[in-house]
């Protein structure tokens, strides 16, 4: 095909659709047969948001269906031989976002009375939406002599936006809880069961009896049942990546490196092949630009919610280990943020050490790291992450490839006097978490609290050309923060890094709220 001609689906969720209309899809039924093949009828399936969880449910609802027509060339053609027609209850809670009692009640029974005229059931209120539930598999599974298929997408939905909320989360939970209730009754009439989300709620707390409901979210063989792996981006995509390159006027190679920094680096279990935004990835390609796609679609105010109840800095938000239960728990059971940011994509596994059973977990890619921090900027320095703010970002990242870190100091010095300052500024993390944000929004690597024989770094941060050893003073002065660095012999842990290192002394004053000082050697 002429990649000039190539539609992309963006925002386009439904499978139909995307293959009569002649769309770029990017083949997962073999995943398709394999979960209804498995032996497992029920199944749960959590993954980010905008991964694609819709559109393979909707692909799921295409073939439960039986519309063989649609899978034409698709690698479920020859595998699958039956192709029976199911009955299909489809519920999409998507639509129940921001919602209340009354509202989740009314969206409830709109998606219930559809499937009531469908099989001349006369709408029964007053019996709830679990009762109605009851009635409808039984009646579909009657009348069609086939058993049903119940496809849940976004379950959580109604939920996250008021999971940081301990008076509604439990009213809203109960509703939900309510109608899933009679799935595992109905379990004589069920052929297939199939929910997605973000959040791994407990059985416990919204599946009730559901004890059956497997969890395939970090099972090595679906690994890849969401998002574009590097090896389908390459093959099914490899047009779309040259007639990019031509647009972007770099090499091949050169826009795959930039694809693979911004969008790359998901990974839901290990091992596990390198899986990029599908979101951002389309996106990329169909406006001919690298931009941030997935994150400029929506931040989700629970998790900035959440990081604020659990009092997260932003330099603690990746490069942790962890067990599998402690990030991929439960979320009213959490006792910290880990699980809602790796449940979230916001953190993703980055390693797995069989020996002691740990997880590396860290930000994906740069998209994400640098829309987190503009979300986050706005904590520590107001106002929030405006046009000036931007501005100030771009001049400072162009002062340290140039090499010119007095300049770029200069210019934060500058912002920081011209903001109206928060709350909290009197003590040194607040004002290392303000640099590590700025450097991060650069897209530079660095880090706080960087351990050396003798003692901690305040912060360390990379660039091509140089390594810089930074020390935080709050009325301390300059003097005292270099002493540190040479009294505790902090370039020696860094001698081999291959980088001239460079030592940084920087003060903040208590009274201005802003830097009073520098030094550099």
């Amino acid at each position: 095909m002429d990649t000039q001609q190539r539609l992309y689906p963006i925002g386009i969720q439904t499978f139909a659709d995307i293959r009569n209309e002649n769309y770029l899809y990017i083949d997962k039924t073999e995943y398709v047969y394999r979960m209804t093949h498995s032996g497992a009828r029920y199944i749960f399936l959590s993954r980010p948001r905008r991964f694609g969880k819709s559109l393979l449910v909707s692909t799921l609802h295409s073939y439960f269906e039986g519309r063989k027509e649609l899978f034409k060339g698709l690698a479920i053609e020859a595998l699958e031989k039956d192709w029976t027609v199911h009955p299909v209850l489809h519920f999409d809670m998507s639509v129940a976002k921001h919602t209340d009692k009354e509202q989740l009640a009314l969206m409830l029974d709109d998606q219930l009375s559809g499937y009531e005229r469908i099989y001349g059931l006369k709408s029964e209120k007053d019996k709830g939406p679990n009762l109605r539930l009851k009635r409808l598999i039984e009646t579909a599974c009657t009348q069609t002599g086939q058993k049903v298929v119940v496809l849940i997408d976004e379950y959580d939905a109604p939920l996250l936006d008021v999971v940081h909320e301990d008076t509604t989360l439990p009213v809203l939970r109960n509703v939900m809880r309510n109608f899933y209730s009679p799935l595992k009754a109905c379990d004589p009439y069920l052929r297939f069961v199939f929910m997605t989300g973000i959040t791994k709620f407990s059985q416990l707390s919204i599946f009730s009896e559901l004890n059956n409901l497997e969890n395939i979210s970090m099972l090595e063989q679906y690994a890849a049942v969401c998002g574009i792996t590097e090896e389908e981006m390459l093959t099914q995509m490899s047009p779309d990546i040259d007639r990019l390159a031509q647009r972007l006027e770099l090499s091949r190679e050169e826009t795959l490196d930039k694809l693979k920094s911004k969008y790359d680096g998901y990974h839901f279990t290990w091992p596990s092949p390198d899986i990029y935004n599908p979101f951002s990835l389309l996106r990329a390609f169909a406006n001919a630009k690298l931009d941030s796609y997935w994150f400029g679609s929506g931040t989700p105010t629970y998790l900035i919610e959440m990081m604020r109840k659990f009092h997260v800095t932003p330099s603690r938000i990746g490069g942790n280990s962890a067990p599998a239960p402690a990030f991929d728990a439960p979320t009213e059971r959490m006792t910290e943020i880990t699980p809602l940011l790796y449940q979230s994509g916001y953190i993703t596994i980055k390693a797995y050490d069989r020996i002691i059973d740990l997880y590396t977990l860290d930000i994906p890619n740069n998209e994400v790291r640098i829309g987190l921090m503009r979300s986050l900027l706005p904590y520590y320095v107001t106002p929030p992450y405006t046009t000036e703010a931007s501005t100030t970002v771009a001049r400072i990242y162009g002062a340290i490839l140039n090499e010119d870190l007095d300049g770029a100091l200069r210019l934060l010095q500058t912002f920081l006097g011209t903001v109206p300052y928060t709350d909290n500024t009197d003590y040194e993390g607040h004002w290392q978490q303000v640099l590590y944000i700025i450097f991060s929004l650069l897209g530079y690597y660095a880090d706080v609290e960087v351990r050396t024989p003798k003692g901690r770094v305040d912060m360390v941060m990379r660039t091509a050309t140089r390594l810089y050893l930074v020390e935080l003073k709050l009325d301390a002065g300059t003097d005292t923060a270099m002493q540190q660095i040479d009294l505790k012999q902090y370039p020696e842990r860094f001698a081999l890094c291959g980088l001239p290192i460079v030592k940084v002394a920087v003060n903040f004053d208590r009274e201005t709220h802003n830097i009073s000082g520098w030094r550099i050697q």
